[in-house]
């Protein structure tokens, strides 16, 4: 540190105490160093530890923990509730994270995780129980059917792509591990909203989920796809025809989770001039659904 042990010391007391009354949560690491130890820590005769705990990020931590998929959206009020906090402080907590990109605020005055947490989550999800128990499966999927096989969960009105085990062949080749797209076009995204309950859908798909590039068969608004989605959660599976992208076919399955919930889904995509829709059904359908029930065994599931 620049300066003799003498001089630092002044500004180290001083930052010891925050405005909030936090404690030592902005200590240094050279303050740490020093071996010097608290009173509490002095009376015990114990080691001195290091303290680095930020009280802010901790707090602005427990705000972003309260969504789930259970509860996804929340108003200031109640996460000041929620997390025991002065409600001034929940609400500068919660424009803070709204100004970075972490938190959205919806015209209901509720907020919702924004796309910075989508972001940060996709490098966890790659790392988490799912991606790494279902790709042995997937390859084999990919290996026995010789066509392109991907995972993927919802992020909002999108999927986000985790796994893509790609044959050369396939229209699509500019999709890629963490590429986005349109829900509504995709048979994962259609096969994922059609789990979601029906204020869950209105509030996720919109008219601009419709809007942009896709293939000649796709649907243009929720009314057009709702009893599509009815059809897919009855049956448990889903079909892609030309709706993303023209030549293109897919059919998907579900994903489940410990608890049942469907928390992703996987599919095989393949160039509709080999694969008509019946065949598509016959032969595919059977080996993508029976790799989604191996991959939700071994996250926990014991259903059917």
């Amino acid at each position: 540190m620049p300066g003799s042990a003498n001089s630092a010391r002044p500004r180290q007391r001083a930052r010891s105490a925050p405005p909030d009354g936090s404690g030592s949560g902005d200590s240094s690491p050279g303050q740490a160093s020093t071996g010097q130890a608290s009173t509490g820590q002095a009376s015990t005769g114990q080691a001195s530890q290091p303290d680095y705990r930020v009280e802010a990020l901790a707090k602005g931590l427990r705000v972003l923990s309260v969504f789930s998929e259970r509860r996804p959206t929340w108003r200031i009020t109640d996460i000041a509730a929620e997390v025991s906090l002065p409600l001034p402080t929940a609400y500068r907590i919660v424009m803070t994270l709204t100004s970075e990109g972490y938190l959205e605020h919806l015209p209901s005055g509720e907020y919702r995780p924004g796309v910075r947490v989508l972001t940060l989550g996709t490098a966890a999800l790659r790392s988490l129980d799912l991606v790494e128990l279902a790709t042995p499966r997937l390859q084999e999927l990919a290996e026995a059917s010789g066509e392109t096989v991907n995972l993927a969960v919802l992020t909002g009105d999108q999927v986000l792509y985790l796994v893509r085990l790609r044959n050369s062949d396939l229209v699509t080749a500019n999709i890629r591990v963490g590429s986005r797209l349109p829900a509504v076009h995709t048979s994962i995204g259609k096969l994922l909203l059609a789990f979601l309950d029906s204020a869950e859908l209105e509030r996720v798909v919109t008219a601009d989920s419709f809007t942009g590039n896709a293939g000649p068969n796709a649907k243009r608004s929720l009314d057009e796809l709702r009893p599509e989605l009815a059809t897919i959660r009855a049956q448990g599976w889903a079909m892609q025809d030309e709706e993303l992208a023209y030549g293109l076919r897919s059919v998907a399955a579900p994903v489940r989770g410990e608890s049942g919930a469907v928390i992703a889904g996987a599919n095989l995509a393949l160039p509709s001039r080999d694969w008509p829709v019946q065949r598509v059904a016959r032969e595919l359908r059977p080996m993508v659904l029976d790799t989604c029930r191996e991959i939700s065994r071994l996250l926990g599931h014991r259903g059917q």
